[in-house]
């Protein structure tokens, strides 16, 4: 009874998670050039604040509920990760995240030492944007893809 709902919170929390960098990337990128540099310096610090204050709890859940589905599922198939496509392609995806895990530990970091600017953020915005696609590729592969 536990997995259904490991895997409900980990989906909600992805949601939110993916939802908040492809907005990011793609909606906040191209509106910086149709506003005044003052308008978009309120609107990028409203957002940063409210996602630095939420975003800690959305990867707990998300990391909390993956883990958790793990080790009531998937612990004996990550035993042996090449012995099948799903444990390969698993791996591979928890690899990922936890890559992007560290891009958000090395931001939260730079913002609480005041050595976050907007070269860091670029890079890792556009670099997480390119983690979420990756993972969501391989959560979709892990059951569709085989060799």
């Amino acid at each position: 009874m536990l997995y259904p709902l490991f895997l409900t919170f980990h989906l909600f929390a992805a949601l939110i998670f993916i939802g908040t960098v492809f907005f990011e990337v793609l909606f906040l990128e191209s509106i910086r050039k149709q506003l005044p540099a003052k308008v978009m310096l309120l609107v990028e610090e409203s957002i940063g604040r409210r996602a630095r204050t939420l975003m800690p709890w959305v990867l707990l859940v998300l990391f909390g509920a993956g883990l958790g589905m793990v080790w009531l599922r998937y612990l004996p198939v990550l035993a042996t990760p090449m012995a099948s496509s799903f444990s390969t392609l698993l791996l591979l995806k928890i690899m990922v995240a936890v890559s992007v895990l560290l891009h958000f530990l090395a931001a939260m970091f730079l913002f609480k030492s005041g050595r976050m600017n907007a070269r860091y953020l670029h890079f890792i915005h556009a670099s997480v944007f390119c983690h979420m696609v990756v993972i969501v590729l391989l959560a979709k592969g892990m059951f569709y893809l085989t060799w």
